[in-house]
């Protein structure tokens, strides 16, 4: 077996979650692919022809509440996801012309945290999001 092979299959036995040929293909196109992609993407990129997009849904979905993928608000009209364990902590800027999207690394959660503490309705932060939404240098020419 593969090293890459051994790492999804930990990856998956480490939330419980079934093995499936399914779950592999998706883990491995969000792997080759470093940006996020929607279930429609990863149905395009899917080489299986027994693989269909409700079966994607689901599982990108149970991959998401197992903390394997995050949701990324691109503002499209689909939801793009994106690996959470392997990358480094970032955001992205979205051009409201074309839809180009380009991540930003400009997120100090330690002091955003520290910002917050003083809440008095909340006690913790367990999570955040922050996207930027622009015209990309193409679109204002």
């Amino acid at each position: 077996m593969k090293k890459e092979t051994i790492v999804k299959n930990s990856r998956l036995k480490a939330l419980g979650l079934k093995e499936t040929p399914a779950r592999l293909a998706i883990i491995s196109i969000f792997e080759a692919n470093h940006s996020p992609l929607s279930a429609e993407d990863i149905w395009k990129k899917i080489k299986s022809k027994k693989v269909n997009l409700a079966t994607i849904y689901r599982n990108i979905l149970s991959l998401e509440k197992g903390g394997v993928l995050t949701r990324i608000d691109l503002r499209k009209s689909s939801n793009y996801y994106e690996l959470k364990d392997t990358l480094h902590h970032h955001h992205h800027i979205t051009c409201s012309t074309c839809g180009t999207f380009e991540d930003i690394e400009l997120c100090d959660e330690e002091l955003s945290s520290k910002a917050l503490e003083n809440s008095l309705k909340f006690s913790k932060i367990l999570d955040h999001s922050l996207e930027f939404f622009g015209i990309c240098k193409k679109c204002k020419r």
